[in-house]
This record gives structure tokens, sequence and C-alpha cells, in this order.
């Protein structure tokens, strides 16, 4: 079996704040799923549209104490083990460091298991956790019930400096927090990885300063943003359309939804960090 998949995030509250949110059913339909009951050490349970195969819960709880939780979770056929860690970093600061087995980025090209899902759905659930935890709304959820995909952000910054970075490499790379390459003019790349190292990379088919942009992603379909200002801020709605519906991309566009979450943030905080911890920082 390969190596488990592991993410860590950086979360602006104590230990104990974060604990709860993790362990109370009530939090949890906040930030992580439709559905969710917990009882300790005997039961954690998530499902609903939400949450891949969320017909009904799949989890099978294996460890709870005050700074691990460790669930098993039924994807696919394949029983996988999804272990949630705590650190304390100091008295207002958590580090979370969430490990899953049983990931094949393959499937998330394919889409040939759903448990390709797994390293954006995860994304995204901590990337809302870090919006809970301070108290902040949040964004637009993915369905894995359906295949339209559409949602809109509201994001406290003017119009001009929203579009500026879905168009510019480097501000595109900060927030995304992965090396994005962007020739900003129709027939232009954009190419994730980079302009450098990307053979494949996806088309700008539209462009409209300060007000719309589409990109063509091949097989993944057609993702568009359109930016309206609304007295000072932006609302910034993007549709994905224009694939297999028979073999939607629900990990591309969890995959979006999570990088728009932290786009919020990257405009709305004065001291702005990404909650993504890399793996030469994690010590």
């Amino acid at each position: 079996m390969s190596e488990p998949m592991i993410i860590r995030v950086r979360l602006d509250a104590p230990i104990k704040e974060v604990r709860h949110a993790l362990t109370d059913p009530a939090a949890m339909r906040v930030w992580l799923a439709e559905h969710a009951e917990v009882d300790l050490p005997e039961r954690y349970e998530f499902w609903g549209r939400r949450t891949p195969e969320g017909e009904a819960p799949h989890q099978r709880l294996l460890h709870a104490d005050d700074h691990t939780l460790r669930f098993a979770w039924l994807l696919d056929g394949e029983e996988t083990t999804t272990e949630i860690t705590l650190r304390e970093e100091d008295a207002a600061t958590t580090v979370l460091t969430l490990s899953q087995t049983h990931f094949d980025f393959q499937d998330a090209i394919t889409g040939a298991s759903i448990r390709g899902v797994l390293q954006v759905f995860w994304s995204l659930a901590l990337s809302n956790l870090a919006d809970h935890v301070q108290e902040r709304e949040i964004g637009p959820q993915p369905d894995y019930t359906t295949t339209d995909f559409r949602g809109h952000l509201d994001i406290a910054a003017p119009v001009s400096t929203v579009y500026e970075s879905l168009i510019d490499s480097d501000k595109a790379t900060e927030w995304f927090g992965y090396p994005i390459g962007i020739e900003p003019y129709v027939g232009g790349r954009f190419a994730m990885g980079g302009l450098d190292a990307n053979p494949q990379p996806a088309k700008i088919i539209d462009l409209v300063p300060d007000s719309a942009i589409s990109v063509d992603w091949g097989p993944m379909g057609v993702v568009t943003w359109d930016l309206e200002d609304t007295g000072g801020a932006t609302r910034l709605t993007f549709v994905q359309s224009g694939f297999d519906t028979a073999n939607p991309p629900y990990g591309a566009w969890t995959g979006w939804l999570s990088g728009l979450a932290e786009l919020r943030r990257y405009h709305e905080q004065p001291n702005w960090r990404a909650i993504w911890i890399a793996d030469d920082q994690a010590a």
C-alpha cells in the first residue's frame, strides 16, 4: 500500500476549541457534512450530499482522545483510515495533521474511484474548519448528488483587486498555494504547476478585464468566473460546465471551492497567511 496522504494546517484557535469543532455534531454540520452524529468513544459519523458516497454514514470509530481522532471510512468498497491529530503551537494556535489512506492521485485524474476526491474533500473541509473556528461564514460546498456545478462567493475587496489576483501568476500562486502560470489574454495558457512544467495547460477562452474569465480545461470542462461590484466589495460567481455528466469531475470542482475559500481569506484578512503547512515547515 502507498504512503498515506498527509495534510497539515495551522488554525487560529486554541486546541480545546478545535477539538470541540471536530467532535461536536452541530459544529460538524457547519464545516464538514450535511449530517453528523457523535457519541465518543463509540460513534463518529457524517454523511449527506456534501460527503462522497454520503447516502448513509460509512465511518467506524477506531480511537479518540484529547489530541487524536481515528476512524475507518468505507469508500468504493475499500475501508480507508483517516487520522486527525492536534498539536498546540501556542495558546491561540493549533496545528492539525490529517492522514488518509487509500488515496491514489491517478483516481483524481481519471475519476475511476470516488476515493480520488479525498485530498480535495479534506482540503475543503479543513479550510471550512479554519473559517468556522474564527467565526467566519463558510463558503459554497460541493454536492456529490448533482452535476450542476455553480456557486458564488462574496469577497470584501474591490473587483479590480480580486480580478488581478485571478489572472496574475504570482498572486494566484500565493493564494492557491501551488504554482500557477497564467498568460492573461484570450488564447493564453493557464498552467497548474507553472508554464514550464505543464505540457498540457488549460486555455483562456474569454477575458473581460474586471468582469469575467473563462478557462477551458478539456475533459474537465470550462470554468468561468464572473465578477460583480457590490458597493466596493465583489460577488464572484463561478461555474464549471461542459464535462461528461456520466463521469462528473467532482474532484476538480471541490478543489476549486477549496482554493476560492483561501482566495477570500487572502483578500479579507489583514495579516493573511496561508493555513497550509508544507512538509519542510512541519517541525
